[in-house]
């Protein structure tokens, strides 16, 4: 039998099988790092700074490391953290502050309750990231979300506790302002790039390209500090604004200018040949827009808005200029206490786990979107 019959017998997932050595783990190792002789050695220097930085770390976070101290008179009694030198992490730190680097100078009897608007929060992000709640119902569970929010926080009714802004900190603050601000920049933002792109209404184009100049001309602190002081000057006498919702609306207003031009730029890159075939069909401007242009614009654009959201979800402990106290603010509060000035390391590392498990959290999940949408662009 010839060699050509015998290969036509063959399963086809035989004749197609790769030679060895060209695939699986240690192709892929000897391919990426272990290609030549410069690359072994960089690979195992950066292997063996790795593996000493690791095992460093998890010697002075783990080993050695100190979880509890003991309280004498209700005071926290640091001699044991002091006497360890540095060698091991002391978390007893965050173990008696975190309540107030959470929840600030929320009274103690009642952080019950903006531990429940944390949680709230939490599932709002999550009910909003599944695609199955992309309904016009989503914008009844934000309302009703952020009515209890409002509840919960300040009180006053249903037999709740008043409890002013002034005491309102921590974890909480910097979710009520990251997630206003994104809900209505956004929507500004929308409106905002629409008019920059608009021929029709030079006047409404003026004043957007105005407002997207001056904004980003200038840094957030000096917009919240216009917030926080020039603003009320402008006001009617006898009406004042909270600083809580100064800060808000200075927040939503710089968003707005970045995310505009961040979508500005999805509207530029999307072909016109979809605007021309809606028009063609006889769509108005709003169908068009609402229904073809913008869903495959803001498509194109997820990475940038996700980094913008991010960016500003870091940016609120800004807020400490007109004396709003967010969760970076609390923890330099906490260390504010004479027995644990020393043990700074600790409480920022731990405010850096919280502002990484929400930036994190962001970040896959606009991976996961952006992969979702081009699976189903490409079918």
């Amino acid at each position: 039998m010839s060699q050509a019959a015998t290969a036509g017998r063959l399963p086809a997932a035989a004749r197609e099988r790769p030679p060895a050595g060209t695939v699986g783990p240690w192709a892929w190792l000897r391919a990426n790092l272990f290609g030549s002789w410069w690359s072994t050695a960089l690979t195992l220097l950066l292997g063996y700074v790795i593996v000493r930085v690791t095992f460093s770390l998890l010697e002075w976070g783990v080993v050695n490391a100190i979880w509890s101290v003991p309280y004498r008179n209700g005071i926290a009694d640091t001699s044991v953290c002091q006497n360890a030198k540095g060698v091991g992490a002391c978390w007893a730190v965050l173990a008696d502050k975190y309540r107030l680097i959470l929840f600030g100078r929320y009274p103690y009897d009642q952080q019950w309750r903006p531990a429940i608007v944390v949680l709230l929060f939490i599932g709002l992000y999550i009910v909003s990231g599944m695609r199955r709640f992309w309904r016009k119902e989503l914008v009844l569970i934000w309302a009703a979300t952020l009515t209890l929010v409002g509840i919960l926080m300040w009180g006053g009714v249903f037999g709740l506790t008043l409890v002013t802004e002034d005491y309102w900190g921590g974890l909480p603050i910097t979710l009520i302002l990251a997630t206003f601000g994104a809900a209505f920049s956004f929507p500004l933002a929308i409106l905002v790039a629409l008019g920059r792109r608009s021929t029709k209404m030079p006047a409404v184009k003026l004043l957007c390209v105005l407002y997207v100049e001056l904004i980003r001309g200038v840094p957030l602190i000096s917009v919240l500090f216009m917030a926080s002081v020039m603003f009320p000057l402008f006001m009617p006498a006898g009406v004042n604004i909270d600083k809580l919702l100064r800060a808000q609306i200075a927040i939503i207003l710089f968003a707005g200018a970045y995310l505009a031009e961040v979508v500005r730029g999805g509207l530029q890159a999307l072909p016109k040949g979809q605007a021309e075939a809606a028009d063609a069909l006889g769509l108005s401007y709003w169908q068009k827009t609402g229904l073809i242009i913008l869903p495959q614009a803001l498509k194109l654009v997820i990475p940038p808005l996700v980094n913008t959201f991010i960016g500003f979800f870091k940016d609120t402990s800004l807020v400490l200029i007109i004396g709003l106290f967010d969760l970076l603010t609390m923890g330099k509060v906490a260390l504010s206490d004479p027995p644990w000035q020393s043990f700074s390391t600790e409480v920022y590392i731990g405010l850096a786990a919280v502002y990484i498990a929400f930036c994190f959290a962001m970040s896959r999940y606009s991976r996961s979107l952006e992969r979702d949408l081009n699976r189903a662009r490409g079918r």
